[in-house]
């Protein structure tokens, strides 16, 4: 399995490399069909503070879906510790639900994959344009300045096939987002799952339906 570390806006030292390598080994007894990781560290400054930021992200690529986590911290020690104990407690819970699925019909059923992050596997740096432009190309971001304010907007194009509500909450809860875009398999709308709050989710459908290509 290879761990691949990168910076953005940040530089890192080979020992920090070393030191993350070492966290990171628990996760092939997790995910032993797991291909690599790629961990990203990024430099934050706060315009409205004094002090700066170390934003740890880390992502799994595996034969299923893609698993990922991140955590933000003023030390980057302390931002690795608590990206990493989030992402070893996702990867607990997708083995503990493939283990789920052999039992329940004998099979091995891995989930479908599907809406992967592809940008936060080939992290691309692209040049803010004058001129707005939308992504055509899975995987490439293109991030552009609003105007002329300070505001900065990140579109991403990603590939998709129907899925279940329960199969996008799955998928929601290992990428860590808030939010999960998808086409229900049943009605073919375009949907969305979201945290309400507690241990409750909610649903919206746009009232139209995606056509095969």
């Amino acid at each position: 399995m290879e761990i691949i570390v990168q910076g953005r806006n940040a530089e890192i030292s080979d020992r920090f490399k070393e030191h993350v390598i070492d966290k990171l080994s628990k996760v092939e007894q997790f995910a032993p069909r797991a291909q690599r990781v790629e961990v990203e560290v990024t430099h934050e400054a706060h315009l409205a503070q004094t002090d700066v930021t170390e934003k740890i992200e880390i992502t799994v690529i595996d034969k299923g879906p893609v698993i990922r986590a991140e955590a933000s911290a003023s030390d980057r020690g302390a931002a690795l510790d608590l990206a990493s104990t989030k992402l070893i407690e996702r990867l607990r819970r997708s083995r503990d639900r493939k283990k789920a699925h052999r039992r329940k019909d004998g099979s091995e059923q891995v989930p479908t994959e599907l809406n992967i992050d592809l940008n936060e596997l080939n992290q691309q740096k692209t040049e803010t344009k004058p001129e707005p432009s939308v992504p055509s190309e899975p995987g490439v971001a293109i991030e552009q300045q609003l105007g002329d304010s300070p505001v900065i907007v990140r579109q991403k194009l990603h590939e998709a096939e129907p899925m279940s509500v329960d199969q996008a909450l799955y998928e929601m809860e290992m990428v860590g987002h808030p939010f999960y875009l998808f086409i229900d398999e049943e009605t073919k709308q375009p949907c969305v799952v979201y945290h309400r709050h507690g241990w409750t989710y909610g649903v919206i459908r746009l009232d139209t339906t995606v056509t095969d290509k």
